[in-house]
């Protein structure tokens, strides 16, 4: 089989439609002597004529305008391939997808999904709802949003909450019933509702830090669970003493619905950020979005969503 590039291909068209060498090197953008050679190489290796030239013409023989038929739709849906994959990069179409948890999803995203889909209708927007911390490369994610301390170290990051606490908190009915712990040590005597992390299958360490003094309490109890939204119910319920972002307690610390335990006892995470892996070239369609959330990031209702990824 005659291995034909597609550079000699295209100088044929170029040539056959122009019926000038001197105006189809001109379009391909190469050399006069180039053109000649590259026509030249091309007979070669089919072993025909393709045209038949003289100082002052230049016309397509038989086999040439067969060859001429065949290639010409050819090339020319190749350019029109090349043009769309062009689009892509001059204008914001395409797909995104997100690897996002679920409180986020709600929360933090949900609200810009209507006005960013309005503001760039070419873009197709997918969201993959992902508590287990998912490589978003091999997933083929374009970027996801979790807690800083968990985002590879290779990744570009955009900050969408600064650090925030994490606090142990209780019901007012479960403190009617068991003395408040005044020190972390005291969380031993207490039913703790433990968080087992769906992306491991670990249990969440209890720790805390008091000026220099950091201590890291393995809680007992009889409920464990893997879902926040159902931990903040149980805690609610009183079930027992949990332990939450300061963000995600808040409206309950206000109302009145939760008690924070543990006076000067905290532990501080992370912000929330929005990562994805380092490009030379970043997808158009992340491009926009990243610029989207910088202008809409001071609006996002994160009161409610700090604990982005679970990792409370």
């Amino acid at each position: 089989m005659t291995h034909v590039q597609f550079a000699e291909l295209t100088a044929f068209v170029a040539v056959a439609e122009q019926l000038s060498f001197t105006k189809a090197a001109v379009q391909v953008g190469v050399a006069l002597p180039t053109m000649s050679q590259t026509i030249r190489s091309l007979e070669e290796r089919l072993g025909v004529r393709l045209f038949n030239r003289t100082t002052r013409s230049v016309a397509l023989t038989e086999a040439g305008e067969r060859l001429l038929a065949e290639i010409q739709p050819i090339v020319e849906g190749i350019d029109h391939a090349l043009e769309s994959v062009n689009l892509f990069r001059d204008k914001p179409i395409g797909t995104l997808r997100l690897a996002v948890s679920r409180p986020s999803a709600t929360t933090v995203l949900a609200p810009l999904i209507q006005p960013f889909l309005a503001e760039y209708p070419g873009i197709h927007l997918e969201v993959s709802v992902d508590d287990t911390h998912g490589d978003i490369v091999s997933g083929r994610f374009d970027a996801g949003i979790r807690v800083g301390r968990r985002i590879e170290r290779d990744m570009t990051v955009l900050r969408l909450h600064d650090d925030f606490r994490m606090l142990a908190v209780a019901a007012p009915n479960y403190l009617a019933r068991h003395p408040a712990p005044s020190v972390p040590k005291d969380l031993h005597t207490h039913s703790c509702i433990r968080c087992r992390f769906p992306w491991d299958g670990s249990i969440q360490p209890w720790i805390f830090v008091n000026g220099r003094q950091q201590v890291e309490i393995a809680v007992k109890g009889s409920f464990t669970v893997n879902d926040l939204d159902l931990l903040l119910s149980a805690t609610l319920d009183g079930v027992g003493i949990s332990y939450l972002a300061e963000p995600l307690a808040a409206p309950y610390l206000a109302q009145g619905r939760l008690i924070a335990l543990l006076a000067g006892w905290s532990f501080t995470l992370p912000g929330v950020f929005l990562y994805h892996p380092n490009r030379r070239q970043t997808p158009m369609p992340l491009m926009v979005f990243l610029k989207f959330i910088k202008k809409w990031r001071g609006r996002i209702p994160m009161a409610n969503a700090l604990i982005a990824d679970r990792a409370i």
